[in-house]
């Protein structure tokens, strides 16, 4: 009899936050099955944040397109592929490759068919977006293993994020906060405004005359940073659009404080366990969204969430102050 571990396939295309969100899935899957084979497959440009996890013995990049290229040989790869989403070539190429398949109920009535455990997905804004991808794994009957999200800095990229410190900040920089002031241009309705992060920046720097704000982000996000760069002068360092992702990760890491609104460095921050503030919209609120399982975590939500808040509510309606108050209650006296 066979007494190996089976072997897992585990799909998720998508960005950086989503990414994160099932590393808890992942953890379940390895500690039901000690010394499986898990290979991940992601989004080409954000699967990075999987690399270097224990137990995930192979990240790989993949598209739909190429999915449909892929897997078309025989035999069976896998014993089992759980798929997150809903892209047929990704639920396709996982059909080819994997024995059974576990997923999402799906649009397709014949893919549903085909599935090896078909799941009802949660109603929207029903459950935390870190429970949710434990569905799936637990059509397996794996149970969770918590639900802090996962990510693991190699030791080479912690003396490279220490040696940047070292070199490109002032030396008296003490405490070193990261910024992450925008979402992605499709969900600007989360951006907390510029004048905002200035405003906390000045009651911080009067509390801290030596901290030091490290900017964040992509060069989607470059215009409100360079706005908030001129406004804080020698205090802020941009690395925003310079960095690698995973370099940007061993850089938050050496933070003692990150303040963000909520995008996928801020998913990251609470992977790493860096202390953190989080602001949250009501329509993406925290309850749903924010870190679980963490310490030293402060989520500040939207003013209009219990009072019937929509998209368009403005989140310069969470003010300076609430923000601050939640600054000091992580950060130590200078």
């Amino acid at each position: 009899m066979d007494s190996r571990p089976p072997s897992f396939l585990i799909i998720n295309v998508s960005r950086i936050g989503d990414t994160l969100l099932v590393t808890p899935a992942i953890r379940a899957v390895a500690k039901a099955y000690p010394g499986a084979a898990i290979t991940f497959a992601g989004h080409p440009k954000r699967c990075e944040v999987i690399r270097h996890l224990p137990y995930v013995s192979s990240v790989v990049g993949i598209t739909k397109n190429r999915a449909r290229l892929l897997g078309h040989g025989p035999g069976r790869r896998y014993d089992y592929a759980i798929v997150y989403g809903y892209d047929l070539p990704l639920l396709g190429y996982a059909l080819r490759v994997a024995a059974r398949v576990v997923a999402f109920r799906q649009k397709d009535a014949a893919i549903n068919r085909r599935l090896y455990r078909v799941v009802e997905p949660p109603a929207f804004q029903s459950m935390h977006s870190a429970r949710a991808p434990l569905l799936l794994t637990q059509a397996l009957d794996i149970e969770p293993d918590g639900f802090r999200l996962a990510y693991r800095v190699t030791e080479a990229e912690r003396a490279w994020a220490q040696d940047f410190v070292r070199q490109q900040l002032p030396a008296s920089a003490q405490p070193l906060i990261g910024l992450q002031v925008a979402s992605f241009p499709t969900k600007a309705y989360r951006d907390w405004p510029v004048g905002h992060f200035a405003a906390l920046c000045d009651k911080i720097l009067q509390a801290h005359p030596h901290a030091h704000f490290l900017l964040l982000g992509g060069k989607e996000e470059l215009a409100k940073i360079r706005e908030l760069e001129q406004r804080l002068h020698n205090h802020a360092t941009v690395a925003a659009g310079k960095l690698s992702l995973r370099q940007t990760a061993a850089l938050m890491q050496q933070l003692n404080l990150y303040v963000g609104v909520d995008t996928g460095p801020t998913h990251l921050a609470g992977a790493i366990g860096v202390p953190m503030v989080a602001l949250y919209h009501c329509y993406s609120p925290g309850r749903l969204l924010a870190p679980l399982d963490r310490d030293r975590l402060e989520v500040v939500e939207h003013p209009g969430l219990d009072a019937g808040g929509t998209m368009e509510s403005d989140m310069a309606d969470i003010s300076v102050e609430r923000v601050w108050s939640a600054v000091q209650a992580l950060l130590k006296p200078g």
